[in-house]
């Protein structure tokens, strides 16, 4: 018999509890304790005419709430499911404690070894499984995963050695044993096939929370379907690389090659070279290089920052998206690409434009389909989404206990304007976890500097007056603005302004839903 009991947080109660199982003489087998205000006990069936005058005894005490019977003691709940847990795995498992002395298998083990669990039960898992000095792992100083190539039933296996912990009361971690999780090459092949699976949607493994990203990811699934250019502006770190993978996976052509190309640092004949290929010198001609545009037909290729390239190469990518032909470097004859171009932009390539230094009709072609995506400090919802993500994977990644952040850290990366976007909060956690010594992230583990502006101050050697300066902040941040408001009376009711002075700014700034093709 269990009896759940709701009781009182009162120094004594349990030991009142104990006194009266003493005086019906009744043989506790087991009792716990749970800090939520809860007692467990179980001891052999009694007589219905003892058990009606053991209730009322124990109601009466000082502190008891409530007295019911229950199915079973929590220990036993868990212990219950965490069988059934194991015996649904298909894959061996292991438990082991310290000593390296199996305490639990599930039936797949049975079926392998051939052998009923009472002669596997407390048999030194040495005996079973080869390849990893297990006993050596356990003694070691700091203990943690391991993924390695095993032995078992004469079979390969690749296992995953995870160590078990428990908390004493100062809250130190206490080694206990470990879990040995092991999978056959069949297993680890079916899995790898269904993981390269293209799933149905793309675009789910983009955190967007913010309406500002819901906005853009719902723009990019119309984009990735047509077949045109597009191009991609947002600030340096906000995830272009990403949402331009996600566009060729979502389009036809996502069974084809996906690259990408960074013209950062590079010369126009470099530049030229590994876009479309041909040879460096004369002495080379008989093996020229092959280029992204060939390399990449039928697939995407995606130009990280489309202002790097110079302005006569703009022309041959001009002729490749819109005739489907290049010239490799040194060569007249023509050939033939059906390469889809995703072109990245970090910076005014509006002004590039008017300022002679980006070809217009290039500009005009590429921009066809313009995906503007907004900067981590502008989509709030997305931070705390993002950053479990990415502890996530690190803790994947380096088969480490999944770790939590703290209220202040929370609060922290929430508050913070991440001037340098994704890559900057990806890049920050990462740090902080290399470091970290527990399984909380705190706000001391963050390392940041705190007197980030969202704002871009000029340096003090300008050329120019206030007033321009004011002007230029205030075109940028209409022309950042209004794509998610495309209206001057929505515009007007973000910033506070009338329709009418807004109306003005955007004539006066030449800012138009054709100039940023919206």
């Amino acid at each position: 018999m269990r009896l759940e009991i709701t009781c009182q947080d009162r120094l004594g109660i349990a030991q009142d509890v104990l006194d009266i199982l003493v005086e019906h003489a009744i043989d506790l087998r087991g009792i716990e304790v749970d800090p939520i205000g809860k007692m467990y006990l179980h001891f052999p069936n009694i007589e219905f005419e003892d058990f009606q005058h053991l209730m009322p005894k124990i109601r009466r005490i000082d502190g008891i709430e409530d007295v019911k019977t229950t199915a079973f003691m929590p220990i036993e709940r868990e212990k219950h499911q965490l069988r059934a847990i194991l015996q649904t795995l298909p894959d061996p498992v292991f438990s082991i404690d310290r000593r390296g002395a199996i305490t639990q298998i599930n039936d797949v083990i049975e079926v392998g070894l051939k052998l009923p669990a009472k002669e596997i039960i407390n048999q030194d898992i040495a005996d079973f499984v080869k390849g990893f000095n297990i006993h050596k792992w356990l003694g070691g100083k700091d203990v943690i995963a391991q993924a390695h190539k095993l032995k078992f039933a004469d079979q390969d296996y690749l296992a995953d050695i995870l160590p078990i912990f428990i908390h004493d009361a100062g809250d130190v971690q206490i080694l206990a044993g470990a879990v040995i999780l092991l999978k056959s090459e069949l297993r680890l092949g079916q899995q790898l096939s269904a993981f390269n699976q293209p799933v149905a949607n793309q675009f789910d493994g983009l955190v967007a929370q913010s309406a500002a990203m819901k906005r853009t990811i719902k723009e990019a699934k119309s984009a990735s379907v047509e077949g045109n250019s597009i191009l991609l502006l947002g600030e340096a770190g906000a995830g272009k690389s990403a949402l331009a993978r996600a566009c060729h996976l979502s389009s036809h052509r996502a069974n084809e090659l996906f690259n990408i190309f960074d013209g950062a640092g590079l010369s126009a004949k470099q530049v030229e070279l590994a876009l479309f290929g041909g040879s460096p010198s004369k002495a080379d001609a008989e093996q020229p290089r092959l280029g992204l545009i060939e390399q990449t037909s039928e697939g995407t290729l995606y130009i990280k920052d489309v202002t790097s390239i110079p302005m006569e190469l703009q022309a041959k990518l001009h002729r490749v998206v819109t005739e489907g032909e290049f010239t490799r470097a040194g060569e007249e004859y023509t050939r033939s690409t059906n390469v889809r171009l995703i072109c990245g932009c970090s910076e005014d390539i509006q002004q590039r434009v008017n300022q002679k230094q980006f070809r217009e009709d290039f500009y005009y072609l590429i921009c066809a389909m313009t995906l503007v995506i907004p900067p981590l400090r502008e989509r709030k919802a997305d931070i705390l989404p993002l950053s479990d993500l990415f502890i996530q994977q690190y803790c994947i990644k380096h088969g480490r206990q999944l770790v939590r952040m703290s209220k202040t850290a929370s609060e922290f990366l929430h508050n913070y304007p991440w001037p340098g976007n994704v890559k900057q909060l990806a890049s920050t956690l990462s740090r902080a976890l290399t470091h970290l010594d527990s399984n909380e992230l705190t706000r001391d583990s963050l390392q940041l500097p705190t007197n980030v502006t969202t704002v871009s101050f000029v340096d003090e050697n300008f050329e120019g007056s206030l007033d321009e300066e004011v002007k230029k902040f205030e075109k940028d941040l209409l022309q950042r603005l209004y794509p998610f408001y495309p209206s001057t009376r929505q515009l007007a009711k973000k910033l506070g302004l009338s329709h009418t002075a807004i109306a003005n700014k955007l004539r006066d700034y030449g800012i138009n839903k054709a100039v940023l093709k919206i």
